[in-house]
């Protein structure tokens, strides 16, 4: 079983940046593909960024490439989410997912993993 806590969301200006955390228990933590997805009231949840165990295989959607890096330290079990230029749109609830193992482009569906957090707001005002 793993648990995945989030920390970092608030209310930040158009332009900003925030930091997202992501701390997972359970001592196999390396051995899962670690991801973000975000969700707005009365829409699907939207994959935004994914790190595969090994770090070889990193995925972003289109709409915050070039503004988001997702990294993981896996001696402290957590998987960061570094957004800059932050724009309204970007405003969600924004989730940590975990799935054991590593599915390529699959990683990008909710379907994929057995893990989540409970959420972090993110608040971009303009």
């Amino acid at each position: 079983q793993v648990q995945l806590v989030e920390s970092g969301g608030g209310l930040v200006q158009a332009g900003g940046s925030l930091r997202l955390s992501c701390a997972a228990s359970g001592r196999t933590f390396s051995i899962y593909a670690m991801s973000w997805f975000r969700q707005t009231p009365g829409k699907e949840r939207e994959f935004v960024a994914a790190i595969s165990w090994s770090d070889r295989n990193i995925y972003y959607v289109d709409s915050v490439k070039g503004r988001v890096t997702i990294s993981r330290d896996n001696n402290k079990n957590t998987v960061y989410m570094q957004m800059n230029s932050l724009k309204v749109e970007d405003t969600a609830v924004y989730y940590c997912a975990a799935v054991r193992g590593d599915y390529g482009l699959g990683l990008i569906y909710p379907s994929a993993y057995n893990y989540w957090g409970q959420g972090t707001q993110v608040t971009v005002s303009s």
